[in-house]
């Protein structure tokens, strides 16, 4: 039973719409040095870029280009209004599934 990808793939999703949320604007890289700050150090940028695509087509954030004092230009993401309510969302749906797994595995 090692389907791991796909469950992890869904927590990321709500996880880089909190870290979007509390920095109201962030690129790629730093989505990423966030979420291995908190543990998640297997995660890498060819995991977060597929799911930000997927967030954006989705129209849970959006994008802007803007200038990087490093190079070529780095894509800016935001939370949209539907984001927000995605991440609210998932808020409540982690937190009802986390009781309940708790309980049985107690």
């Amino acid at each position: 039973m090692n389907n791991n990808s796909q469950m992890l793939k869904g927590i990321l999703e709500g996880c880089i719409l909190q870290i979007i949320n509390k920095k109201t604007e962030t690129y790629g890289y730093e989505i990423v040095s966030e979420i291995q700050k908190y543990g998640f150090k297997a995660v890498s940028e060819g995991t977060i870029y597929p799911l930000l695509t997927r967030l954006q087509k989705g129209g849970l954030l959006n994008s802007i280009k803007k200038p990087s004092p490093l190079g070529p230009n780095r894509k800016y993401y935001s939370i949209t209004n539907d984001g927000l309510n995605e991440l609210q969302d998932f808020k409540e749906t982690w937190i009802e599934l986390n009781i309940l797994v708790s309980n049985i595995l107690d």
